[in-house]
């Protein structure tokens, strides 16, 4: 068996995270959102075909030819002409049944082994509103139709992109028109391939999309309830380690250092001291958390330092950042409402009552800098030092 990832998207509603990387390489608890679906993938899969796109050469050069037992070969889409397209790009690579993925969203192995029993398959998850999804539509088990984004804010089955398909879905790809976005779409082809086949709608217990940066949050949250208590760092005397806490090797964490998991922590990190650590945090490698630092509910990139006296809550950092003393990031309005946030010109709601920001790589603050909520700041961005950020810094 093998599998199909389309990871080729350039991903314009996760700026500014995925402006210069892939959205596949985020990472959540220390680990990128492609290793997470390659982790579910071992023991049933022999091979890993990923279409790549946008920053392509990223990807293959952070997993190389294998994952684990799992072999991996490279696909170039060579325009984004859309999902259709990039499923078509490995048509030549494919002999029989695969399953096809999308390398943005992780999905549990239960489920994966579920859908592969069936000769088709499409996996769905009951959501409360499907209108920011696509809606798969069943007669009884089997799928009869999928809505791109219907109108209503209703419950229902959200498409998780994830499908059992077999050779003959290139032959319908080929006869695809562009959708209203002019691209070829997966989900045309699946549509018109269920009215001659009978395709199975699986129920799935377990699926985190990353559609915006904020969503990053959610799939950590979820991701680090089931993480290893290890702890392989040096922990000084009078530092606090409670729950569940993953510390990568020659990492230190310093005395007075209160860590309260679920927390991840990376390797050669710097922690404290007298910092407090807050449960559902995952800090990179090669961090430093300077004294009387608070970190909550975060995701803090590879190469960071966050200065002392600062609070992080409800955000993301990330790579090779530096903020300095007496940063503070905002991430609950006066008025208790939800936090909004500009994506693509546009201010919509994150769904989260408490946000704070986003951060993309290579930004430098200055001292006591402060952030409203839900503002984002673009790559290689200062700040001036006492600065109030008020809108994105783009």
């Amino acid at each position: 068996m093998k599998a199909v990832i389309l990871a080729a998207g350039k991903s314009t509603r996760t700026h500014p995270l995925t402006i210069n990387r892939p959205k596949c390489l985020l990472k959540v608890a220390n680990k990128t959102i492609l290793g997470h679906i390659l982790n579910k993938l071992e023991g049933l899969v022999e091979e890993a075909i990923i279409v790549i796109g946008h920053c392509g050469e990223q990807i293959s050069n952070h997993f190389g030819s294998s994952y684990g037992k799992i072999k991996i070969t490279y696909v170039q889409q060579k325009s984004q002409l859309g999902t259709g397209n990039a499923l078509s790009s490995a048509e030549n690579l494919v002999s029989d049944r695969f399953i096809v993925l999308m390398g943005d969203d992780i999905y549990s192995r239960e489920d994966i082994e579920r859908c592969l029993e069936h000769e088709y398959c499409i996996l769905a998850k009951e959501v409360k509103d499907v209108s920011s999804f696509g809606e798969v539509v069943a007669n009884d088990k089997f799928l009869s139709d999928i809505k791109e984004k219907p109108e209503s804010g209703s419950e229902g089955l959200a498409n998780t992109g994830l499908y059992v398909l077999d050779k003959n879905i290139f032959a319908v790809i080929k006869k695809l028109k562009k959708s209203s976005r002019g691209e070829y779409e997966v989900t045309d082809a699946v549509r018109a391939f269920a009215k001659k086949k009978k395709i199975i709608v699986e129920r799935a217990d377990f699926w985190l999309p990353v559609t915006y940066p904020w969503s990053l949050l959610d799939a950590n949250e979820a991701v680090s309830d089931n993480i290893s208590s290890d702890v392989y760092a040096t922990v000084e005397k009078g530092a606090i380690i409670k729950g569940k806490v993953f510390v990568g090797r020659n990492s230190l964490i310093r005395s007075g250092a209160y860590i309260e998991g679920p927390v991840v922590i990376g390797e050669n990190c710097d922690i404290g001291p007298n910092c407090y650590i807050r449960a559902f945090s995952s800090i990179g490698n090669n961090c430093r958390i300077g004294n009387a630092v608070e970190v909550k509910n975060s995701i803090v990139m590879d190469n960071t330092h966050i200065g002392h006296l600062s609070y992080v809550g409800d955000s993301v950092i990330g790579e090779n950042v530096n903020l300095g003393a007496g940063f503070i990031v905002a991430n609950l309005r006066h008025d208790n409402e939800t936090v909004k946030s500009v994506v693509k010109e546009e201010l919509i709601s994150t769904g989260r009552r408490k946000f704070g920001t986003i951060i993309a790589e290579n930004v430098k603050t200055g001292i006591r800098t402060s952030v409203y909520p839900g503002r984002k700041i673009w790559p290689n961005k200062t700040t001036l030092p006492g600065e109030i950020v008020k809108r994105d810094i783009t």
